[in-house]
C-alpha cells in the first residue's frame, strides 16, 4: 500500500458474470468491487455488520487505468481519508496481478434511523487513527 490512508487491504474475488462481451471486468463492477471492500472495512475494523452500518454513499468517483482482463483476485487498499462533521471520505486502489486498474473516492455521510444526518461518531475517529499507526509501524 502506497498511501498511509489506505490502510486495510481486502481480497475480493472477480467472477466469470463479471466479464463483460470484451472478456474484461465491466466497468460497474468496479463499484461493487469497492463496496464489497467497504463493507469488509467496517466489518473487521469495526465490528460492524452490513445491517449495523449507519450511512449512506454521497458521491463515488472513479478513475478508471487499466481494464481487469479476467477472473481471479482483486486487492483492494481502502480507508478513511478525511473526517467532516457529519461524513468521511474513503478512498480506493485497486490491484489486479500486482498492477493499479484503478483508484476511487466515496464520500458517505452517517445517519439516523430516520435518514437524517448526524455526526460521526467519534469512536470511528479513534479506530481509524489506531488503525492508520498500527499500518505505520509495518
Amino acid at each position: 500500500m502506497d498511501q498511509p490512508d489506505l490502510h486495510y487491504e481486502s481480497a475480493v474475488e472477480i467472477r466469470y458474470s463479471d466479464l463483460d462481451t470484451f472478456g474484461h471486468v465491466n466497468n460497474a463492477v468496479y463499484a461493487t468491487l469497492c463496496e464489497e471492500a467497504r463493507v469488509d472495512y467496517f466489518r473487521d475494523l469495526f465490528d460492524l455488520g452490513v445491517h449495523d452500518i449507519s450511512f449512506v454513499v454521497a458521491r463515488a468517483e472513479l478513475d478508471y487505468r487499466n481494464a481487469i482482463p479476467d477472473v481471479g483476485d482483486v486487492t483492494i487498499a481502502v480507508g478513511i481519508t478525511g473526517f467532516g462533521r457529519t461524513s468521511f471520505t474513503m478512498g480506493y486502489e485497486l490491484r489486479y496481478a500486482d498492477e493499479v486498474v484503478a483508484t476511487a473516492e466515496t464520500v458517505q455521510v452517517a445517519v439516523d434511523e430516520a435518514g437524517e444526518p448526524i455526526e460521526v461518531p467519534d469512536e470511528w475517529r479513534e479506530v481509524v487513527a489506531a488503525a492508520r499507526d498500527r499500518s505505520d509501524g509495518v
